[in-house]
């Protein structure tokens, strides 16, 4: 019973209960004539395309900056570097590296900016971070009309200037990393290896910063500010190095998510990322001052898990399309559980 009551703390009952009700749409989704191989090939391959985003959550957290709710700011950054790589067209791996390269460049320079700004409001990071998300997003949807893009591809046909809300990549550089060394399972299963070989990269990268000095030196400034500072620490090069770490990694994951999904969504799609990745990694049992690699992967897979099943199963038993009422209660209701709680 110890054991039990032990696995229960650690663990949460949000998790067991998101889990358990995840496991039970698994068992019944043969009843109502949903293929489980196609689910799981569905689950996994929302997985790969959102973990880099809900991974890029981890440095702020960790440097005490709290919930990413800015994460547009980086994501917009992958967005500029996809649209360049298309612009030059590049195509296969060159196109992705290329996307990557001015992605990373352009998310340094937006992230030093952003954490400039969130060093000044200190104890307010998640408030302000939310309003800068969405002023840069409106920000960036004049830039996006205004830019001087001419690649056919990219811009609206009828005046030959401002870019589509929606840019097909399938001629440049789509499911080049979901494909690599992808594993063909059944007709309805492909396991995107790649893909999935990619976010333990950056995982790996993640976990081994912060085994250096310096991102030791961040996790203390988030642990305990006080001792930081009597340790000698300069918190604020250390949020600041967070942010643009954060900002670097969501440029990368979007760019990851755009390949796989086929097209690079502009203009407010930025948005509805923000809270689904910062519901996953809470889901996953992080809180607003401590976050690990474990509960990225843990809440990624629920997360993903519940949205990917919920509609074909549930639809397919009720002929009601719950699937947007349930992204809204886990999403919301996990942010404000993990906000409600007292920090560890």
């Amino acid at each position: 019973m110890a054991e039990v009551n032990k696995f229960i703390k650690n663990f949460g009952w949000p998790r067991i209960i998101i889990g358990g009700f995840l496991l039970t749409l698994f068992i019944v989704a043969p009843i109502f004539g949903v293929r489980i191989d196609t689910s799981l090939n569905d689950v996994i391959v929302r997985f790969g395309m959102s973990a880099i985003m809900v991974l890029s959550m981890v440095p702020m957290i960790q440097s005490g900056c709290g919930l990413n709710f800015g994460i547009p700011v980086g994501l917009v950054a992958g967005m500029l570097g996809a649209v360049t790589s298309i612009e030059f067209g590049f195509t296969g791996m060159a196109g992705i590296l290329v996307a990557f390269l001015v992605g990373i460049l352009a998310a340094a320079v937006f992230g030093f900016l952003y954490g400039q700004l969130l060093n000044r409001v200190k104890g307010d990071e998640m408030i302000i971070a939310t309003y800068v998300g969405y002023s840069f997003v409106f920000f960036m949807n004049m830039m996006w009309l205004i830019l001087p893009f001419k690649n056919p591809t990219s811009v609206q046909g009828f005046k030959g200037e401002g870019l589509r809300v929606t840019i097909s990549i399938q001629d440049y550089w789509f499911h080049k990393i979901s494909d690599f060394l992808a594993l063909p399972i059944s007709s309805s299963f492909i396991f995107p290896t790649g893909m999935l070989l990619f976010f333990c990269f950056m995982a790996f990268l993640v976990w081994a910063f912060f085994k250096t000095k310096t991102g030791t030196a961040m996790t203390a400034v988030g642990s305990n500010p006080d001792y930081a500072r009597a340790a000698g620490i300069n918190i604020n090069k250390m949020r600041t190095i967070s942010v643009i770490l954060s900002t670097m990694i969501a440029a990368i994951g979007i760019i990851v998510y755009q390949q796989s999904f086929g097209f690079v969504q502009m203009y407010n799609s930025p948005l509805a990322f923000v809270f689904p990745s910062v519901a996953a990694v809470l889901l996953g049992g992080a809180s607003v001052n401590k976050a690990s690699i474990a509960n990225v992967i843990i809440g990624t897979l629920l997360f993903q898990g519940i949205l990917t099943m919920t509609p074909s199963v549930i639809n397919s038993a009720i002929n009601i399309d719950v699937s947007e009422i349930i992204r809204i209660i886990v999403s919301n209701g996990m942010i404000v559980y993990a906000l409600t709680r007292k920090a560890r």
